[in-house]
C-alpha cells in the first residue's frame, strides 16, 4: 500500500482492533454514530427462558439488582460476543446463532413449547418477535436499553466505511452520502439498509464480529 487509505469506523474500536488497521498502513478515523444508554426496568413476569440479541441488553441486565434471580434460567442469544459475556457472568446459554432470524428458526423448530422473555432495545428489528408470534410462541419483551442516533458530518474523503448496525448506517446517512466508498458490514442484517439503497460496494464479514470486519478491510486492500 503506497498511499494511505482513509477508513472510517462508525464506532470507536478497541485499541487492539484499531492497531491492526494502523499496522496495515490505514489512516483510521473513529466516530460513534450511535450511543446506547441502559434503562431502568422492572424484572416482573419473567418466563422460563431468556433471549438476548445484543451485548448492550446483557450489560443492562448485569446492572440490575435482581440479576441473581435470572441465572437459573436458560438463555438463547445472538452473537459470539454476547454468548461470551453471558457465560462469563454465570448464565447457561442453550443456543446461540450469528443472526436473529436463525435464532428465531431454532426456537420455532426445536423449543416451541417453551416460553420466553426477550430483553431488547428501542430500535430492535422486528425479525425475532414476528417469527415467534407467527409460530404462536409465548413471549414477553422488556426494553432494557436505548439507542440514540448521533449523526456527524464527515469532511475528509473516505475510501472505506465500517458499519456495525443498521442504526449506525441510518445515523451516517443523515448527514453524509455514500458514493464510491467500500462499505464493510459486520453482517447481513447490517448490510440490508445499504442493499435497499442500491449501494454497490458492500463487503460482508464471514462471521459477525468486529475482528472479521477488520480482516475483510485488510484483505480487500491487500489485493
Amino acid at each position: 500500500m503506497l498511499k494511505k487509505i482513509n477508513i472510517l469506523s462508525t464506532k470507536k474500536l478497541l485499541e487492539s482492533q484499531k492497531q491492526r488497521l494502523l499496522d496495515a498502513n490505514f489512516e483510521v478515523i473513529e466516530v460513534n454514530f450511535i450511543e446506547t444508554t441502559i434503562k431502568d426496568f422492572e424484572l416482573t413476569k419473567i418466563n422460563q427462558n431468556l433471549i438476548f440479541t445484543s451485548q448492550n441488553a446483557v450489560q443492562s441486565v448485569l446492572n440490575h439488582p435482581k440479576l441473581e434471580d435470572l441465572k437459573s434460567k436458560n438463555v438463547f442469544c445472538v452473537g459470539m460476543k454476547t454468548k461470551g459475556l453471558l457465560t462469563e457472568n454465570g448464565f447457561n446459554v442453550i443456543a446461540y446463532t450469528g443472526y436473529a432470524a436463525d435464532l428465531a428458526e431454532i426456537i420455532s423448530l426445536v423449543y416451541n413449547k417453551e416460553n420466553y422473555t426477550f430483553f431488547s432495545g428501542n430500535l430492535r428489528r422486528e425479525t425475532l418477535p414476528e417469527k415467534l408470534k407467527e409460530n404462536n410462541i409465548q413471549f414477553n419483551e422488556i426494553e432494557v436499553y436505548e439507542t440514540q442516533l448521533t449523526p456527524k458530518k464527515m469532511t475528509k474523503k473516505l475510501d472505506g466505511i465500517l458499519f456495525f448496525s443498521p442504526s449506525g448506517i441510518e445515523s451516517y446517512l443523515k448527514m453524509n452520502t455514500i458514493k464510491d466508498q467500500i462499505c464493510f458490514c459486520i453482517g447481513d442484517t447490517t448490510a440490508e439498509p445499504l442493499e435497499i439503497k442500491k449501494v454497490k460496494n458492500i463487503v460482508i464479514a464471514d462471521t459477525p464480529i468486529v475482528e472479521n470486519v477488520i480482516a475483510e478491510v485488510i484483505e480487500y486492500y491487500k489485493n
